[in-house]
């Protein structure tokens, strides 16, 4: 949890996020950073973690705690 971006997210919504990227990547989609890694898995994590995946969560806040 290096970058506050992340901390607004709970561990569902981050599951999500990277699984959706990482199936994005998987598909075809363009990388936004620079990485070694050819694992779609890999590259979603690093991108999560730089705050660079441009997913977005909305939320109902009058049911959420």
């Amino acid at each position: 949890m290096k970058d506050s971006k992340m901390k607004k997210y709970t561990r569902y919504e981050r599951a999500r996020i990277v699984g959706a990227r990482a199936l994005q990547v998987l598909m075809g989609a363009p990388i936004f950073i620079k990485t070694e890694s050819i694992d779609p898995l890999e590259i979603a994590l690093e991108e999560m973690e730089l705050g660079v995946i441009p997913i977005t969560v909305k939320r109902d806040y009058r049911t959420s705690r």
